[in-house]
């Protein structure tokens, strides 16, 4: 093992840095190399938060912090499993941790699925963010209704955003291209499609309460939805709900006050799961079936489909039920929990083995799924780098024998433009100024080949 540890971490976002800041902590004078597939950082605080949360965004001075520590470098648009492979990251550094989240979604499984006007939340997100692989994506704003299938906070992003006025968008760093589309928005009415109870909402009490905050807009919620089941009942009782108690004393709020003839509306349909999207060349609708809860015997409920079907009209269709991890060419997966397999945040060669790969960790969503908030991604790449650690002073990590420069090499040798900090540095300071133009926080690049044209000209200035 080299003195001092050379670690490559893949993926730029909050388990990303939280796992270098481990490391610098744990480790002073450590070398670490931070990969991101795009020109810029942040993953999902840049794509992914909802550009009318800018107190979340802010978590990117922290990483700030964390990126002007010596030893570390980013390494940006340099895809991994493309550009390096694995087995080459294993012999230019001590140790890989894999950071890179989860990319995609999880289906739904039902008939109709396809047509034209069903996306993904996660698209959606992708799009109104600016993310370059997603920025001439198209939605059918033209539709008078929408309906949202889920109702955690990503659900709840996706349908304040659609029913947000222009004007308020505008004060955010929302994409332009969005902007310009959700101006021209004839949407009305948004169906949020959730398959158990108020009790089991899993969004946040503060993202539930903004859509009731929201001008122009009412919350239409049937009251015997919230005629509550025994158990859902005896959970809501219990100190340690307290999410659940405000969520529902919001709910409840909401059914009282009923329509007040707003222009736009957003109608809760609790326990109710999709079982078919209708429509011949695109959705039309989303035929539902009333679930009854039940007694799970693990102390919560479960949907159980009852006979009783219900169309909601919907011109456009988003399926919010979970971000899913994807493989990396050369890397262990385990492709029916969406993570690659591992113990403890140590990779194991395959999905439910014991045979741990040495030197190579994961931390965040690849590595126990889509679940919990930054704070979480924060604990868990902590645990991660205490393992790593662990393994470094045991001696368990394999030895390298190559240079810190050969990387770059090889890099270089396959015409790969490389962005650091510095040009990540440029960038921000070009989108800050378009939006001060604007009368905006920012206005965001949301093509690579702009972006590395701007690195460019900022390096030769």
């Amino acid at each position: 093992m080299s003195n001092p540890l050379r670690v490559a971490i893949i993926g730029s976002g909050p388990s990303g840095f939280y796992a270098a800041e481990s490391l610098q902590k744990g480790s002073p004078g450590s070398h670490v190399d931070l990969f991101d597939r795009l020109p810029t950082p942040f993953g999902l605080v840049r794509g992914g938060v909802a550009p009318d949360h800018p107190k979340i965004k802010s978590v990117s001075r922290v990483f700030d912090r964390i990126a002007s520590q010596p030893g570390f470098r980013f390494l940006g648009n340099v895809c991994i499993g493309e550009a390096l492979t694995p087995a080459e990251l294993q012999r230019h550094y001590d140790a890989v941790v894999y950071a890179y989240g989860a990319a995609t979604d999880r289906h739904l499984g039902i008939p109709g699925e396809q047509l034209p006007g069903s996306h993904a939340a996660t698209e959606f997100v992708a799009w109104y963010n600016g993310q370059p692989e997603y920025a001439r994506h198209t939605f059918d704003l033209s539709q008078r209704a929408c309906a949202v299938i889920g109702i955690g906070n990503v659900a709840m992003d996706v349908v304040r955003i659609l029913a947000s006025s222009a004007d308020h968008l505008a004060t955010t760093d929302l994409a332009q291209h969005a902007l310009v589309a959700l101006r021209d928005s004839a949407l009305q009415e948004f169906h949020i499609i959730a398959r158990r109870g108020p009790v089991q909402t899993a969004c946040t009490t503060p993202e539930l309460r903004e859509l009731g905050e929201l001008d122009g807009v009412d919350i239409i919620v049937d009251p015997r939805d919230l005629d509550l089941d025994p158990v859902s009942a005896a959970a809501l009782a219990s100190d340690d709900h307290r999410t659940e108690q405000n969520n529902v004393a919001l709910l409840r709020e909401w059914a009282a006050r009923g329509s007040t003839g707003a222009p736009r509306r957003i109608v809760f349909h609790f326990s109710a799961s999709p079982i078919e999207l209708l429509g011949a060349d695109r959705t039309e609708g989303v035929r539902i079936v009333r679930n009854r809860l039940e007694p799970d015997g693990a102390g919560s409920v479960k949907a159980v489909p009852t006979d009783e079907h219900v169309v909601v009209p919907a011109g456009l269709v988003f399926r919010s039920v979970g971000y899913r991890g994807t493989s990396i060419s050369g890397l262990p997966f385990d492709a029916k929990r969406g993570i690659v397999p591992n113990i403890d945040g140590r990779v194991v060669e395959r999905a439910g083995g014991t045979t741990v790969i040495p030197g190579v960790y994961v931390a965040g969503w690849i590595k126990r799924g889509p679940h919990g908030v930054i704070g979480t991604n924060k604990s868990c790449a902590a645990d991660t780098v205490e393992q790593l650690l662990a393994d470094a002073a045991a001696g368990a990590l394999p030895s390298t024998t190559t240079r810190p420069d050969e990387i770059d090499a090889l890099l270089a040798e396959r015409r790969i433009d490389v962005t650091t900090w510095s040009d990540w540095q440029a960038i921000d300071r070009a989108e800050v100024e378009r939006g001060k133009a604007a009368g905006r926080p920012r206005e965001k690049v949301v093509d690579v080949a702009e972006m590395l044209d701007l690195v460019k000209t900022s390096r030769e200035s």
